[in-house]
């Protein structure tokens, strides 16, 4: 399953914002990574492309998505009814894996893709093991019955205190439902959706 690998940090140093969850590095050194350190390297501002690209990859490396899969959610977006950012948006926040996030069946995106692609969640009862697979209203997500007793799993429910309008968690028998949709206004993500459909529109 192809996905980004890399440090983190370095990633959350670059746009300041922590994308992978809270992060000492980025604490400690809140400027972009680089051997100069928070020295300016270059003199001038950022151009309107450099800027609507950034915002591009930051949406990328939050979701953990791809170039290709980007794209294609991206077309997805502007052919479906509705402000085509938001409906980028949206389609990101229907995800498994980031559902199974948000749930807080695990403590980030990375770990979430993790389940889904080892087997551990379903859908409907049924076993899915696809990250990228697009849930519908009414899905029921679930935690597999072998694999409730993971403590990866156990320790990510009992430190989650973030509850989402659009989600619903029933923590005796560990299922959740996608209730709706999201709104722009529902998601938390700090990701300027506009300049991604500048950018696309170019």
């Amino acid at each position: 399953m192809a996905r980004y690998r890399g440090p983190k940090s370095k990633i959350a140093r670059r746009f300041r914002d922590p994308i992978f969850g809270p992060d000492k590095a980025l604490d400690k050194r809140s400027y972009g990574p680089g051997q100069h350190g928070p020295a300016k390297r270059r003199g001038g501002k950022q151009s309107e492309y450099a800027i609507q690209l950034g915002e591009k990859q930051k949406a990328k490396y939050t979701y953990g998505i791809l170039e290709r899969q980007f794209s294609n959610l991206f077309e997805k977006a502007s052919r479906m009814k509705g402000i085509t950012g938001e409906n980028l948006l949206q389609l990101c926040e229907s995800r498994l894996d980031n559902t199974v996030y948000r749930l807080g069946i695990a403590n980030s995106r990375r770990a979430a893709r993790q389940l889904v692609s080892h087997k551990h969640i379903t859908v409907n009862g049924e076993i899915v093991n696809i990250p990228s697979y697009t849930l519908c209203i009414g899905d029921v997500i679930g935690v597999r019955e072998k694999s409730k007793s993971l403590e990866a799993i156990s320790s990510s429910l009992t430190s989650n205190s973030k509850k989402y309008d659009w989600l619903d968690w029933n923590n005796s028998d560990m299922t959740g439902r996608f209730l709706s949709v999201p709104s722009r206004e529902m998601i938390p993500e700090n990701i300027k959706e506009q300049l991604i459909v500048e950018l696309y529109s170019k």
